[in-house]
């Protein structure tokens, strides 16, 4: 047997009360779709790379651009992704603007996923 087949029952019998039950607590179709955007944005390696900065420090996208390695151009565009989807906020001061994690919920999803793969 391949260790990877998914096992199916033998026979069809719907379980009527655990299917009600599972049925009233699913979120919202609405709700489905926003969490499956926003585990998109996490699906882009340099955003990754990018909230691993920002769990360090609060910094300018110029430097962000040095310690990755990466045009300006580049981190901003992944910094307007991170932005509109909540995931990261700016501050001006002068002529920069300084991006930081917008809350602790940021470090949390990514130290869970990292803890998962490292099982």
């Amino acid at each position: 047997m391949e260790k990877n087949r998914i096992e199916l029952c033998d026979m069809t019998e719907v379980h009527a009360d655990l299917t009600k039950e599972v049925l009233e607590t699913l979120p919202s179709e609405e709700e489905l779709y926003d969490l499956s955007e926003l585990f998109k944005v996490f699906g882009d390696s340099t955003r990754i790379r990018i909230l691993y900065v920002l769990f360090e420090a609060e910094v300018c996208v110029c430097d962000m651009a040095a310690i990755l390695g990466m045009t300006q151009s580049a981190i901003s565009h992944q910094l307007r992704i991170l932005k509109q989807n909540r995931l990261v906020r700016s501050r001006r001061d002068g002529k920069s603007v300084y991006y930081s994690l917008a809350d602790d919920h940021v470090r949390t999803i990514i130290g869970q996923g990292r803890e998962h793969i490292l099982e």
